[in-house]
Parts: structure tokens; sequence; C-alpha cells
């Protein structure tokens, strides 16, 4: 009688498993078709010198013998590294600031969440168009309020100017992104427990000890997980930079990914373009993986 019983249990399991596995496999088919189909399709170009318009040839390693040597390619490596680590770490650190100002008993905080998320559902491509109107040298907004400002006493060719193009690009990415990292902590520091603030308080602790001895111990993974993704992301910046600039004046905005995008559809190399994004794959998977072994040894460790 026990065995029946058990049978008709497992079968019931076996059922919902199946059933559970149905309710996948359109996922599995869409990120098949969206995702996994072109990485391999990119990854087998990286290995071809094909041309648009041309037959498809396999050529080995030369794409990647030639990126490794290709000054281009490395100018716009180390420009993206740059703009990376500035534009994450003044995301992350604005973003806290204004996380913190959202969890204190303020009015319209609900407002203000929900205002400072309008960058983040804007597209990046509207994003650039508006970022580029407002540098306009002779219309902008940047322009009349500095001139309105006394600070500037003739108008400044934000995006066109070797000087200023680095700052302006880095204050349009910032703009686009902080809320994202704003409302990612502002989820952190609500899951911290007042109980710990108050003992703390009643021991004599201020602010600024409260700060260093909670709140950051506390919301260090959520931290270590905003500062990775955001780092990725920055990383792989296209669409705001190409309507902004398009990579110049003189290359001094040509992202990695602009460069892979210039190659392919500007000069027709899609093998060698291909043979960057399979770079920049590797790249980025190598920073997942060093997130997900200090992911791993935080929480074997606690």
């Amino acid at each position: 009688m026990s065995n029946k019983n058990e049978n008709k249990i497992h079968t019931l399991y076996s059922k919902k498993e199946l059933g559970q596995t149905q309710l996948l496999f359109p996922v599995i088919l869409l990120v098949t078709i969206f995702s996994l189909a072109p990485l391999l399709r990119g990854i087998y170009l990286g290995f071809t010198d094909y041309r648009l318009g041309d037959p498809i040839s396999f050529n080995g390693i030369e794409n990647y013998v030639q990126l490794f040597n290709d000054e281009y390619f490395w100018s716009s490596f180390r420009i993206g590294m740059i703009w990376t680590f500035i534009v994450t770490a003044l995301q992350v650190t604005l973003g806290l600031g204004l996380a913190l100002l959202l969890n204190t008993k303020i009015r319209f905080t609900s407002f203000y969440t929900i205002l400072i998320l309008i960058p983040w559902a804007t597209p990046p491509i509207i994003r650039g168009i508006l970022w580029r109107q407002m540098y306009e040298p002779n219309t902008g907004a940047v322009n009349i309020l500095l001139s309105n400002a006394g600070l500037i006493s003739a108008p400044i060719n934000w995006l066109s100017s070797f000087e200023y193009v680095i700052p302006a690009v880095i204050v349009a990415g910032i703009w686009g992104e902080i809320s994202k990292a704003a409302i990612f902590l502002l989820a952190g520091l609500q899951t911290i427990s007042n109980d710990l603030y108050e003992a703390s308080t009643i021991d004599g602790a201020g602010i600024w000890d409260q700060f260093w001895s909670i709140t950051l111990p506390v919301l260090k993974p959520v931290l270590a997980a905003i500062v990775s993704l955001t780092f990725m992301w920055n990383f792989n910046t296209f669409g705001i930079i190409w309507v902004l600039t398009q990579g110049g004046p003189g290359g001094m905005t040509r992202l990695p990914m602009l460069a892979a995008y210039e190659e392919g559809f500007r000069y027709g190399y899609i093998g060698y373009a291909a043979a960057i994004g399979n770079v920049m794959v590797i790249i980025l998977s190598v920073m997942l993986f060093m997130y997900i072994r200090v992911q791993l040894r935080e929480r074997n460790e606690s």
C-alpha cells in the first residue's frame, strides 16, 4: 500500500516538474534565438575574414593577431577603461548619496523616487539627443547657464573640444544611470533595522560612526553587486556616446563597442568586428567570474 502511495506521489511530482519545464520552454527558446545563436554566430565570424558582400572564408586566428597589434583598438580599450572607472565610481558614490537621502524621513519620498527613475527609464539614444541639445554651443542650456552665472565669457563647443569632450560625456553618462545605483542601494538600506541605529545612538555613536560601522558593512554585498554590474554595463556603453560624438573628436571617445561598430558597419570588416566583440565577451566573462567568486566566498564565510 505504501509503495503504491509513493509511486502515486512520484508520478504527481514528475507531472509537476514536466509542467514547469514546459512553462520554461518559451523563455529558453527566446534566449536561444536572441542571445545564444547570435553569440555562437559572432564567435564563428571572429575566425573568418568576412566582409560585407563577400563570401565567408576561415582565416584562423589572423583577426586576433591583427587585433593585439592594432593601436586603434588598444587606444579605444584604454579610453573605455578610463570612462568605465570614472563613470562607475561617480555613479555608485552619487547613487549612494541619493539613496541615503531618500532613506531619511523626508516628505514626498515616493515622488522623488519616481522622479530620479526618469533618466534610467529614458532610452540611451534619447538621452544622447537631449544632452547633445544641451551642449549645443550657441543655444544649449549648459552654455547659457554658465554664461549667466559668469563662469564663461564665450560659448564652449563641448562635444568638439579635445579639452572638454571627456568631462561632457562623463556627465551625460552619470546622469543616465545614477538612478539605477540609487534604487538598488535604497533597497539595501531599507533592509537595515532601525534597532541597530538606536542602539548605537545610545552608545554615543554619531552619524558618521553609524555610517562606517553599520551602514557600509550591511550594504557591502549590495555595493559589490552594483559596482560589478555597473562596471560591465558602462564598459559596454554604445548608444549615448554614438549619438553625442560618434567617437570623436579625434577618437577621444571611441569606446571599444564603437570600435567594433565602426569596423563592421562603417568599413565592412565583419569578421574583424566579430573578433573585437569576442575579446569583449572574454573580458566581461572574466569580470563576471571574479564577481561570482567573491560573492560565493563571502557567502561561505558568513
